[in-house]
């Protein structure tokens, strides 16, 4: 698939174009320049063309240890893979010395470049549009990305650059999307209930979530084995949740890189509520989420916070204790860690944690078989038979217990769905049956049946009385 970038100064509406090829709001956008730091990748659509967008951060004249230069460098990386440039300027401010300096280093480079002056709408833009010839990158179009005005003038544009061929859609890689539509359980020739086998080749989404400075972004450059994220000292580098992929024992992983999650009492700026907000979205999207933690400074209030969200959210987790290279005493530090997360996690008992270093790859393949593991957990079924056979035993051994001198009736259980692994109870008085006898039910489960370390739901329905309402009979 035909690959563009979008390219050009801070501010001049190159998410906001981003979001109008992908059709989503994928990308953050905000008045303030410099939003964007990493390259994101998407799907995109214009008329009749499909390709793949690059959206970029601003190019900025800066010092070579800079932050600024950093993300010059993740850009200036997103050319070289492109099979085209989106060249994207400000019509409403005209062509800046700016523009005429990365102008020119684009003409060397000697790749194919569209012009686009955005924000043509704006009053006064006719003068900004016309300086733009002096780039010497051939005739500038005029859009609007926030208004969606001029894409007919930019698909015609991308043509005649790449020709039609580049656009042409292969009919094999068009997936038809299938509806599921609910059906009853299969059952064996015993009258068992069949259980589906676990597919270990199917794609797996995983979400990269932890506080600032965790680590976050150079754990996932050292699982690509390149710098593809935009990595430094300063905490709050990454601000939109950045998308990878790539292949483990041949399996296709999505990953996402996320913003740093500070307490929410602490997010003041509007920018970084937006950051936060995408991050959270990305954990709902994933399916397995590496929660990253500082093994100097490991299990700080913000570190549990998350590791509840992610179980509330029905997750599956696991843990990375990440900047294991700069631990002394290891053997000592590594109980010590394991106690905690047990203590500390109750929620998620039995939750996989895996010490790692981004900065020399150590652990990265214990993390990932945990994270296979997990997943494989987290799609975990029971035959009903089965967890009716448990729930007499576990019922017998220790009965729920009466309240108000009045027995609560366990009847039948049978589990709903799975991602996470959901139960449901026909209970004679779901009220009554308190929650320490639900946490016994839940960790029986996890020990009988295996489903360790990840969010267990149980819900409760009320058994029908068929007495109830009806008169006593008359002595």
């Amino acid at each position: 698939m035909v690959a563009i970038a979008i390219i050009g100064r801070p501010n001049v509406g190159k998410s906001t174009l981003f979001n109008r090829l992908v059709g989503k709001r994928l990308a953050l956008v905000d008045d303030q320049p410099g939003v964007t730091r990493d390259r994101r990748q998407g799907e995109a659509r214009l008329l009749d063309l499909e390709f793949s967008v690059i959206d970029t951060a601003g190019l900025e004249n800066a010092a070579n240890d800079s932050l600024e230069a950093r993300m010059r460098q993740q850009t200036e990386r997103a050319v070289e893979e492109a099979d085209l440039s989106l060249f994207v300027i400000d019509a409403k401010a005209g062509v800046t010395p700016e523009d005429d300096f990365f102008g020119d280093l684009l003409r060397r480079k000697g790749g194919r470049v569209v012009l686009v002056a955005n924000k043509a709408e704006a009053r006064g833009s006719d003068a900004g549009f016309y300086d733009a010839f002096a780039l010497g990158l051939g005739e500038p179009v005029a859009i609007s990305a926030e208004h969606g005005e001029g894409m007919g003038d930019l698909r015609d544009a991308l043509v005649s650059a790449l020709g039609e061929a580049a656009f042409g859609l292969d009919q094999d890689e068009v997936e038809e999307a299938e509806v599921a539509v609910p059906t009853a359980p299969a059952l064996d020739e015993n009258g068992e209930e069949i259980i589906e086998a676990y597919d270990a080749t199917k794609p797996l989404r995983i979400a990269v979530v932890g506080r600032p400075n965790a680590g976050k972004s150079t754990l996932v450059n050292r699982f690509l084995g390149e710098d593809r994220l935009l990595t430094g000292p300063e905490a709050g580098v990454t601000r939109d949740s950045i998308s990878v992929e790539w292949e483990w024992r041949g399996r296709r992983i999505k990953m996402f890189d996320t913003a740093g999650l500070r307490r929410r009492a602490k997010v003041q700026e509007k920018l970084e509520k937006l950051s936060v907000a995408d991050a959270l979205r990305a954990v709902k999207f994933a399916e397995v989420v590496v929660i990253v933690l500082d093994a100097t400074i490991p299990f700080e209030r913000q570190d549990l916070s998350i590791a509840d969200l992610v179980v509330r959210e029905g997750r599956a987790p696991v843990i990375a204790f990440n900047k294991w290279d700069l631990v002394e005493d290891r053997q000592a530090l590594l109980a010590s860690l394991h106690e905690m997360t047990e203590r500390l996690l109750p929620q998620a008992r039995g939750i996989r944690a895996v010490p790692v270093s981004g900065e020399t790859g150590e652990g990265l393949d214990r993390l990932m078989q945990s994270i296979a593991t997990t997943h494989e957990i987290w799609n975990r079924r029971v035959s009903t038979s089965k967890l009716n056979q448990w729930l007499d035993r576990v019922t017998a051994h220790h009965p729920p217990p009466a309240v108000a001198g009045r027995r609560v009736n366990i009847k039948y259980m049978t589990q709903v769905k799975t991602r996470p692994p959901t139960f449901v109870l026909s209970v004679s008085r779901p009220e009554a049956l308190g929650a320490s006898y639900q946490r016994y039910l839940v960790n029986g489960l996890r020990e009988t049946f295996g489903i360790a370390g990840v969010p267990i739901r149980l819900n409760f329905r009320k058994t029908h009385n068929p007495f109830a309402g009806r008169a006593k009979p008359k002595p």
